[in-house]
């Protein structure tokens, strides 16, 4: 029996060929602690520096801003609180958007309880940010502003280099989430103009379990985990050795690939965006049509439920309603509420999501069998 067509590519990727060889050798001979002083504990720490600079290099960041965390949660987590811990003078207010993904806005949640002011910047239809709403949201007192790179749910790419003008400025801390954007778009912390900045290994082909938060030299910013000086003394505990040169393995392919993959992923995309446009009369795209990720298409289905549309075409094609966080609750997502969407709109979307090895085939197949599961054609 052939597999359903994986367009689920925002919620994980597979593990490239290229990134398991890389690991193999650290997960059986070369098994050594960093800390450690001998031959073993060298050839580990020179793998964790070769990674950190190969990350360092795709982002456009010297090799000691990189700090490799276990996840994209946990470098979202170390930012937010990590800054509240710093010494800021009197400074506790924070800006977020809408749209954040639970990771950014659970620990500002989590601040305000502790008694930060928290300000959340609403987004237009398309799921952007109006940098003048940033700059009306800013005070002397705003600590930190955090705005996602690009959405997990619609794709929506989001002004950053705009917004940190209006931070640096001010003298203003500023936090992106790029999960969903490195390996997809260019990442470039100088040309963003961010302070801080998180990756997923698992959402550009290494594997799970592994993250990093960019911290630019120089920003406040302290520890909210406790023990041994690994990381910069910011995230404690005996280094992960093979999940590292993974995720410094997939900076590298994704530095390689660069700009060829962006175009290749927006071709693919934009031809499952045709063919449902063709079949479904009624289609509607959700998330902005040009400022978008290129691997995202996020778009709702008339008179059916997303959730009842892959629940019929699970045997031939899987994807997602949304988050992969949260993609099992009943609720409207609250993205395309935050978009303004009507309920009717926001249960009928689905996100489709391709990847570096999605084909032109797979679009097909996939295509048809999301429209006879829509339309009964």
């Amino acid at each position: 029996m052939n597999s359903p067509v994986y367009l689920d590519y925002n919620a994980t990727t597979p593990l490239a060929a290229e990134v398991l060889e890389a690991m193999l050798p650290y997960l059986a001979q070369h098994y050594g602690n960093p800390s450690s002083s001998h031959t073993y504990g060298a050839e580990a720490a020179e793998a964790v520096r070769a990674a950190r600079a190969s990350i360092a290099g795709l982002l456009g960041a010297a090799a000691d801003e990189i700090v490799f965390t276990g996840s994209a949660t946990e470098a979202n987590n170390l930012a937010l609180l990590g800054v509240a811990r710093a010494p800021v003078g009197q400074k506790r207010h924070l800006v977020v958007s809408a749209v954040e993904h639970p990771a950014v806005i659970e620990p500002a949640l989590y601040l305000q309880s502790a008694g930060w002011e928290l300000s959340v910047i609403p987004v237009d239809a398309y799921g952007r940010i109006d940098p003048a709403a940033v700059a009306a949201a800013l005070r002397p007192d705003t600590a930190l502003v955090s705005i996602m790179h690009a959405n997990n749910e619609v794709g929506t790419i989001q002004p950053v280099t705009e917004i940190a003008a209006l931070t640096r400025a001010r003298g203003i801390l500023l936090h992106t989430d790029a999960a969903q954007s490195a390996g997809k778009i260019p990442v470039n912390v100088d040309a963003l103009g961010v302070d801080l900045l998180t990756l997923a290994g698992h959402k550009f082909y290494a594997p799970k379990g592994v993250g990093v938060l960019y911290v630019r030299a120089g920003t406040p910013i302290a520890p909210i985990q406790f023990g041994a000086g690994q990381e910069h003394g910011l995230r404690p505990g005996t280094e992960n050795v093979p999940q590292m040169v993974g995720l410094g393995a997939a900076a590298r392919l994704a530095r390689e690939r660069l700009p060829a993959a962006t175009e290749k992923l927006r071709v693919l995309r934009d031809a499952l965006h045709e063919r449902l446009r063709a079949g479904v009369p009624g289609l509607r795209l959700n998330g902005h049509p040009s400022e978008r990720l290129p691997t995202t298409l996020n778009v709702s289905f008339p008179g059916i439920s997303g959730r009842e549309l892959l629940a019929r075409v699970a045997a031939r094609v899987a994807a997602s309603v949304g988050s992969a966080c949260h993609s099992e609750a009943d609720a409207v997502s609250g993205v395309l509420a935050a978009m303004g969407c009507d309920a009717a709109r926001a249960a009928g979307a689905v996100r489709l999501s391709v990847g570096w090895t999605t084909t032109l085939e797979e679009i097909e197949a996939a295509a048809a069998a999301l429209v006879e599961g829509a339309t009964g054609a």
